[in-house]
């Protein structure tokens, strides 16, 4: 549902070569910082799942926790069905709080079964018990209109979503504009049973699921220019999104004179 397809790898990733990758990001960001130091957090988001033995070798995981010792908070992502023994290994490996991003998507049930997930809300549940029982921290995926979820309802559904990740445990949802580009999408557009969201759906979710305790909610940035229907008033609300996602208090929506 979104880009991150593009980044993985039909084989089994060689050894070193993720070790190989946390060094020249670390060494690329002490080079633009001048120090490591202001850094607190890291995220090693693998365009997959981080405890897949395929994607990151479990011999590995020693090195990996060394390299982090100077951060806070280590965030990683996972499939449910990979959250196990080895991630509480890892949790107990690292100096700092770990928190896992699970992909929870949506809780439409007809849409959820067909997004191929291989997972349901049962399976998102047990590994969020798993992780709170271990004192982990979780982050859910949320996305905004994915097939199958009708165009009208999608902003309801998007905040039961994120309403279902709060009872699960959850400190942050993400929500994820769903877009085309992955292929099956493109075919679903095609088709007429899948449109992309626009920046007003956006905003409508972030609006109304904003302000729980203890739980952050961001709006996924990226890319975020092709949800807009108007070049007048897109980088002021871009910058609007970008300041709730930093101050968690929602503020007066932007009014065009260009598009309403």
């Amino acid at each position: 549902m979104c880009d991150l397809w593009q980044n993985t790898l039909d084989n089994p990733v060689s050894p070193g070569a993720i070790l190989e990758q946390i060094d020249y990001a670390l060494a690329h960001a002490d080079s633009n910082l001048g120090n490591l130091d202001s850094l607190h957090q890291i995220k090693l988001y693998n365009a997959g799942s981080f405890f897949d033995p395929k994607a990151i070798p479990k011999s590995e995981d020693a090195q990996i926790a060394k390299r982090l010792a100077m951060f806070n908070r280590v965030i990683v992502e996972c499939h449910p069905s990979l959250v196990g023994e080895r991630c509480l290994r890892f949790k107990e490996s690292i100096s700092g709080t770990l928190e896992v991003a699970l992909g929870l998507e949506t809780v439409h049930p007809d849409a959820l079964n067909k997004l191929n997930k291989h997972m349901s809300l049962e399976d998102f549940q047990s590994a969020s018990s798993l992780l709170s029982e271990n004192k982990i921290d979780l982050r859910s995926f949320v996305l905004l209109q994915p097939p199958f979820v009708p165009e009208q309802e999608s902003v309801d559904w998007a905040k039961k979503t994120i309403d279902f990740s709060i009872s699960c445990g959850a400190t942050v949802s993400c929500v994820i504009p769903t877009r085309t580009g992955n292929g099956a999408t493109d075919s679903l557009a095609i088709s007429g049973q899948f449109h992309e969201p626009n920046l007003d759906q956006l905003e409508d979710v972030i609006d109304k699921s904003m302000g729980p305790p203890n739980h952050r909610v961001f709006a996924d940035l990226w890319d975020l220019e092709r949800f807009s229907r108007c070049e007048y008033c897109f980088d002021i609300r871009k910058a609007r999104l970008l300041e709730q996602n930093l101050s968690q208090v929602v503020s007066a929506r932007i009014k065009c004179s260009y598009c309403h």
